[in-house]
């Protein structure tokens, strides 16, 4: 059965494309302030699946990923401000340049293990985050580098509209992933690596290769984000920053593309909501993703789709099978 016939893949896209066509809607009784909300949601919802695919099915915990974005948010804005390059190229490069980071890190930390691996990664987003500050002429540093918009204006709604289609596109391409070949390695590596390697798996391959992977997508979404937003600073390599990231992916639940997706809209949302309370927001964010952790392992997500999986003829087979008495 190939990846595209696939059940998992099928239910997905059934409902990734409900969902894009119900999202399509919205513009028609939400305003330009709710449409910017949503747009920026998508942003995060890229991040957070993205940053799933390497922490909730392979295992490997890092904290660059917001890094990888403002790679490609950077490169695609450098090259049409110093040089005039216009975006249909700047994006792609932006893409590449994340990619390439990414594999080159990736060579460099991914046979380091759980904290060495998340100090490892952090220290690539600091060292990151001092050169865009530092290097003003440059970058702008602080002051802000201005980046053209992608359609020449700053309503939300053709932003609203790309972001979308970008954000299935990614889902689609993921869930393609997941149930490939490597997706089976992915996580045969998450539930145990030194098996995965008796077993003949190139498990540094098969790790650098999402990482990579992993970093080209937040270096796409980061490129589409800079040209939305018109202005990239180095706060977009703050510690804040992926711990939002993180927080959406585990209060959403690991190794769940819906939970992720979900987790994004939900914590983006509620973080905007808490902007009045400045930094103690991200300390409310931290207890949230504790107790989860404590009382919901899976995410919060998780369980709803567990309860609602009784819907399915599928599952309601299998239960009765491993329920019924053995002969």
């Amino acid at each position: 059965m190939t990846v595209l016939a696939s059940r998992e893949f099928r239910r997905t896209a059934i409902v990734v494309l409900l969902a894009t066509a119900a999202m399509m809607l919205v513009p028609l009784f939400a305003g330009n302030f709710v449409l910017h909300v949503i747009t920026i949601s998508f942003y995060y919802v890229i991040l957070a699946a993205s940053w799933n695919l390497l922490a909730g099915y392979t295992g490997q915990f890092s904290l660059a990923h917001h890094a990888f974005a403002a790679v490609g948010a950077y490169t695609s804005g450098l090259l049409a401000h110093h040089w005039g390059v216009p975006f249909w190229f700047g994006i792609p490069a932006g893409v590449l340049l994340a990619g390439a980071m990414g594999y080159g890190l990736g060579r460099l930390v991914l046979r380091m293990r759980a904290i060495y691996l998340a100090i490892a990664t952090w220290a690539f987003a600091e060292t990151v985050h001092i050169y865009l500050t530092a290097d003003y002429a440059f970058t702008r540093g602080e002051l802000g580098l201005s980046v053209k918009p992608l359609y020449g204006t700053v309503d939300p709604l053709p932003y609203y509209f790309t972001f979308l289609a970008l954000t299935a596109i990614v889902l689609l391409g993921l869930r393609a992933l997941i149930d490939s070949p490597i997706g089976y390695f992915m996580r045969a590596i998450k539930d145990d690596e030194l098996r995965a390697k008796s077993l003949g798996i190139d498990t540094t391959k098969v790790k650098v290769a999402v990482f990579s992977i992993s970093s080209a997508i937040a270096g796409l979404a980061g490129a589409f984000y800079g040209h939305y937003v018109g202005i990239l600073t180095p706060n977009l390599v703050t510690i804040g920053e992926m711990g939002l990231v993180v927080a959406m992916a585990i209060l959403g639940g690991i190794e769940n593309l819906a939970g992720a997706v979900i987790g994004a809209v939900a914590v983006y949302i509620l973080s905007e909501e808490l902007r009045e309370f400045g930094q103690m927001r991200f300390v409310l964010l931290g207890a949230a993703i504790i107790l989860t952790q404590r009382f919901a392992q899976n995410g919060l997500v998780a369980p709803v789709i567990e309860r609602f999986a009784w819907l399915s003829p599928r599952r309601r087979t299998e239960t009765v099978k491993e329920t019924a008495p053995s002969a």
